[in-house]
């Protein structure tokens, strides 16, 4: 499901799960796993196999599993999202294709973020799901005030756009993606290794200071509606549309 390689001390994990990476339970439960078997590494890229970063959840997952599945879905996609949000190595992301819903999350989650083609944004209340309160505050880390308008408008942005909201920080041919990636990752081991840590912590204190505020009013009715019949039906409405499309 992720495929590790290394580069000088550099760990490069490439999501390969399927034609567009989809996020599943397991696929998310693997990503903690293989951040912690790397946490020796000096930083971390992520990226994508094949024409998608990741192009969002498995929807026919959620729709075939019902509340069962979301019950340990949704707090995997938190541990997947804080664990590379608290990674406290450099982690650049390499956004090699479409990055959509938890796929944006991902690729926010991390450090820096390099964009080589594709779209990428929160398309959640498109398919009718609502947001999970640390996938929520995690993209208000990156993107600040831009916020609001990709969640409720729940659009696909280019990569242009998607660099004049800070969303990525950088442009770059599909061919040059990876030594890019690298590059960039070399320039945040700069710093010795507890200085980084420590400016990350303070960084993104106030970003864990929401989610402990938020978590205990809305994840509870976050995870009913996952889970309740009603969604399944938009769900398969909305694949279905996409089918069409």
């Amino acid at each position: 499901m992720i495929d590790v390689s290394d580069h000088e001390g550099i760990a490069i994990l490439t999501l390969n799960h399927g034609p567009v990476n989809a996020l599943d339970r397991e696929l998310l439960t693997r990503i903690p796993d293989t951040l912690a078997a790397v946490g020796e590494a000096r930083a971390v890229v992520l990226t994508g196999s094949g024409r998608s970063f990741s192009a969002g959840v498995d929807l026919k997952r959620v729709i075939d599993g019902g509340a069962v599945y979301a019950e340990s879905f949704l707090p995997a996609l938190h541990r997947a999202t804080l664990a590379l949000f608290d990674h406290p190595r450099p982690v650049v992301g390499a956004v090699n294709g479409h990055a959509l819903a938890g796929g944006c999350v991902l690729a926010a989650a991390c450090d820096m973020r390099l964009m080589s083609g594709g779209s990428i944004g929160l398309t959640e209340l498109a398919a009718g799901v609502p947001f999970p309160t640390v996938c929520l505050e995690v993209v208000r880390h990156a993107v600040g005030p831009a916020l609001d308008a990709m969640v409720l408008a729940a659009g696909r942005l280019t990569p242009a756009k998607a660099l004049s909201i800070g969303l990525v920080h950088e442009l770059v041919e599909p061919e040059q993606l990876l030594p890019a990636a690298l590059l960039r990752a070399e320039e945040l081991c700069r710093a010795p290794s507890d200085v980084y840590a420590l400016a990350k912590r303070q960084l993104h204190r106030p970003t864990h200071e929401r989610i402990d505020a938020a978590r205990s009013s809305d994840d509870g009715e976050v995870l009913r509606i996952w889970g309740s019949e009603r969604t399944g039906r938009i769900l398969r409405d909305y694949l279905a549309s996409l089918r069409r499309g």
